[in-house]
């Protein structure tokens, strides 16, 4: 190898990763053990999760509402709602500060200028994007956080682009088909290329893929035939409701009850678990899984892969800055929150935030309203302790993330053509816009420790490709490789590499980094749904956002437009009225001037 680079970071704000502040993250190492357990076939009594329907009564807006609930699965219309805005503006203009600048709290901050606020944000690091952010090294390296895709059902976020005018530019199509690399170069795949949509073309992609034998296919067709999916297709609140109440349970108990197979769970399963949360299918929730398994069987474009042209920066963060820039929104940058000031009753309870404290001066800046929009780490270090004194608050401590290293490996060739030494090894003349030999999509291995990776001079050429020079490969390595050296995940990475594409080991890597995050999307595990907190509050101008808050979405990009969506639809229901959050602060601060001795007031 040439050169290779490290960036070790923390994450100030919300985002996601593939289906997604401040030094709260900490290297974590970790090792991977399979514990598998299979649960007695006993009925479960039903537990009421916030995903029930009645938890709708829970919000204040009709924005937030329509984000919850079965019904939101299949709402194409949310991505209007995401590409008009929130069709309001306030009659009453409230001061907001935004802590995070992740997806998340930029999505929150455009609605909240568009219905007329002044919004101010502050974030940690140099640059937006929280887990989605990507920058540029000193030789103009495209660095990112993590491998990002865009699934066809990522609704809101599709109208969020839209709105900025990246949809169409910076967004390319993949081919229909999730691609299964082997040891030995050998593929398999979900192929969902069919003239039937689903659930037939799902169907058929499970039927004939070469992923699985003839036996685990049996098993696994079983399995799914008895699963929540089945009864989606004629009864989809019924199926739904099936699917949130196995949160308590592994996908690994739930899917070996009544027939899966440990073939099918090893050689597909576990690496779209991993892909998903970063975990196995030992260790990650029923629900989790199964929640995208019912989108894709119900809406054939759900499926459907799209991957940015270039870098996250280019292709999504910079549309939404100048859409917020044009319309006064300030982004503080380098500028981290040191503390919530705020106000505490006869309890000790938080009652109301009076401002935040930010900046190496420490200045406190007074706001109508606060939104905390941070990952699980972020928010678990900003909040006060006196905050815990709310069981909402307090539960996101339950929460805990999952680590994770993103490493990226160029090539002086093109590491996924198997076919043509020739064309493996040509760097001649212009290879952009899809001209470069390989694999052009998103791929899974069951054989290595990076579950999911793609060549990005090819899948998003835009930032990728350099002409003269071949592969770039990102691949994301969980915790089972996390606590290794850099210099060692580079190496194991380039192995791994060459044990799926035994031509590639002609190939020299010229250049490598390496991306530790001690804490990404929180970890999926059973019984973890119930934690995630309202984007409303117990505190009545203090709100909070982040693809970990509830919305009906899992710790993703789509969860992240969907919390910041509805925190600022929760703001705008609340601003106006006699006891809207302009009038809290006026009340406020005329017990605060009457409540002043004498000799502080003002004379005129």
């Amino acid at each position: 190898m040439a050169r290779w680079s490290l960036a070790l970071v923390g994450v100030a704000s919300s985002s996601c990763w593939l289906w997604g502040c401040s030094d709260a993250f900490s290297l974590m190492g970790g090792t991977h053990q399979r514990h598998t357990r299979v649960a007695p076939l006993v009925a479960r009594p039903m537990v009421a999760t916030a995903a029930s329907s009645t938890e709708k009564a829970g919000f204040t807006s009709e924005g937030a509402k329509k984000q919850v609930g079965n019904d939101s699965f299949l709402n194409k219309n949310l991505m209007a709602r995401a590409q008009q805005g929130p069709g309001k503006v306030n009659e009453e203009k409230l001061k907001i500060g935004i802590i995070g600048a992740g997806l998340a709290g930029m999505v929150a901050a455009m609605d909240l200028a568009d219905a007329g606020h002044d919004v101010e944000m502050f974030e940690l690091r140099p640059y937006v994007g929280g887990k989605v952010s990507s920058w540029k090294d000193k030789e103009g390296n495209h660095i990112e956080m993590g491998l990002h895709v865009f699934f066809g059902c990522y609704y809101n976020l599709f109208g969020i682009m839209k709105r900025t005018g990246s949809f169409d530019e910076n967004l390319r199509i993949k081919d229909h088909i999730h691609t299964f690399v082997n040891e030995g170069g050998h593929l398999g795949a979900l192929d969902f290329q069919f003239p039937i949509g689903a659930p037939i073309s799902g169907l058929q992609a499970f039927a004939r893929t070469e992923q699985l034998g003839l036996a685990d296919k049996f098993h696994n067709a079983v399995r799914l035939g008895t699963s929540p999916i089945v009864r989606a297709l004629f009864d989809f609140d019924g199926g739904m409701d099936m699917v949130r109440d196995l949160d308590d349970i592994t996908f690994t108990e739930w899917f070996t009850q009544l027939g899966g197979s440990r073939g099918s769970l090893d050689r597909m399963w576990d690496p779209i678990a991993y892909a998903l949360g970063f975990i196995d299918c030992d260790n990650i929730s029923a629900r989790a899984m199964l929640t995208i398994f019912m989108l894709f069987a119900i809406r054939t474009e759900a499926s459907v892969l799209r991957m940015l042209e270039g870098s996250p920066q280019t292709g999504l963060h910079d549309p939404i800055i100048k859409y917020l820039k044009d319309r006064g929104v300030k982004i503080n940058t380098g500028m981290p929150c040191r503390e919530i000031v705020h106000e505490l009753d006869e309890e000790g309870k938080p009652t109301r935030i009076t401002g935040i404290k930010v900046g190496i001066k420490d200045e406190v800046l007074k706001f109508d309203a606060v939104v905390a929009a941070l990952d699980v780490p972020g928010v678990q270090k900003v909040l006060p302790e006196s905050f815990r004194k709310y069981p909402m608050f307090d539960n996101i401590y339950k929460l805990d993330c999952v680590p994770i290293a993103t490493v990226q490996l160029r090539f002086n060739g093109w590491v996924t053509e198997m076919n043509d030494d020739a064309r493996m090894m040509d760097l001649s003349g212009d290879k952009s816009d899809g001209k470069a030999p390989g694999i052009d999509n998103l791929l899974y291995s069951a054989d290595v420790e990076f579950s999911c990776f793609a060549d990005l001079a090819l899948t998003s050429p835009g930032d990728y490709y350099k002409e003269g020079e071949g592969s770039l490969i990102q691949a994301v390595f969980d915790e089972r490789a996390f606590s290794r050296s850099n210099d060692q995940i580079v190496k194991d990475c380039i192995e791994q590499l060459h044990k799926l594409f035994p031509s590639s080991k002609k190939l020299e890597c010229t250049w490598s980094s390496v991306v530790k995050l001690g804490q990404s999307l929180y970890r999926e595990k059973p019984g973890m749904d119930k934690y995630r907190p309202k984007q409303a509050t117990p505190i009545e101008n203090f709100f909070l956002a982040g693809s970990y808050t509830y919305q009906d979405y899992l710790d993703s990009m789509e969860g992240a437009t969907r919390s910041g969506l509805m925190v600022a639809d929760e703001i705008i229901a609340r601003a106006d009225g006699p006891n809207g959050l302009k009038a809290m602060t006026n009340k406020a601060n005329g017990d605060a001037q009457s409540a002043a001795p004498f000799f502080a007031t003002e004379v005129a």
